[in-house]
């Protein structure tokens, strides 16, 4: 309920509850309006810190495009810590807030506790296959300065949003959703933290990058949510948030045992 200011760009943001510091980032083209849920369920043991990325919501919507990128979200991200207090936290997110998380555990992995990484991705190894990437992502940017908000697609997470226009959604298209190399899906093996991987049965386009992922990163939990697809807390909210719960019960008592 208050905005950060990133050099310019003034970045909404909202803490509630308190106690272990959550940091929850949403997908392209959602705001943090999707976390609600979560909100509601874990406010009376952490603090939740949710948060609308540049180019969405009541963030700002800058109009240079060399203001939307992966390095800039992360700092936001690290903004958004320093600002609340926390110096660890556990970080998670959903689909392009998924990769946002790793990015940022990249980054700074002093700074993250443990890891939750909802119907997301880690990015592709491959040029030729970021590069088809980057082209659907400039395509959808594309359609939406054409378009306007109209070219938004009608899934769950994205009928909860409210922005402004277009304009901010095309530059993080082209800047945060486009990937530039493959040091995300390269720095898997090197995640120290206990990670939640979580995806919704239905949700087909993640399902392989579920199971890459787990393979990968050591000592990681996986959780699969009957009856949901990509907006598998907002499917399946009772179930989402059992799962979720049980991966932190584990924290605590990992902590907490002799």
């Amino acid at each position: 309920m208050a905005k950060l200011d990133r050099n310019g760009v003034k970045i909404y943001y909202e803490v509630h509850g308190a106690g272990p510091t959550l940091l929850l980032s949403h997908g392209y083209s959602s705001t943090c309006r999707m976390w609600d849920g979560q909100i509601e369920a874990l406010k009376d043991r952490y603090q939740i810190v949710v948060w609308d990325m540049r180019g969405h919501g009541q963030s700002d919507y800058p109009k240079d495009p060399a203001l939307y990128s992966e390095g800039l979200t992360v700092g936001d991200m690290r903004a958004l810590l320093d600002t609340v207090g926390a110096d660890r936290a556990i970080v998670g997110g959903l689909s392009l807030g998924g990769y946002m998380s790793l990015a940022f555990t990249a980054s700074h992995p002093g700074r993250v506790r443990a890891l939750m990484l909802f119907d997301t991705g880690p990015g592709f190894k491959k040029d030729e296959a970021r590069a088809k990437w980057n082209e659907t992502a400039n395509t959808r940017a594309l359609d939406l300065e054409a378009r306007g908000l109209a070219a938004l697609n009608t899934s769950d997470e994205v009928k909860l949003t409210k922005h402004r226009d277009a304009k901010g959604l095309a530059g993080a298209a082209r800047g945060m959703l486009a990937q530039q190399n493959d040091r995300v899906i390269q720095s898997l093996d090197k995640i120290a933290v206990p990670t939640l991987v979580l995806v919704g049965a239905n949700d087909t386009s993640f399902l392989a990058a579920t199971d890459y992922m787990v393979a990968k990163i050591k000592g990681s939990t996986k959780a699969v949510i009957p009856d949901a697809g990509h907006a598998s807390n907002l499917h399946q909210p009772a179930l989402f948030n059992q799962a979720v719960e049980a991966f932190l019960a584990g924290l605590v008592s990992a902590t907490t045992s002799p």
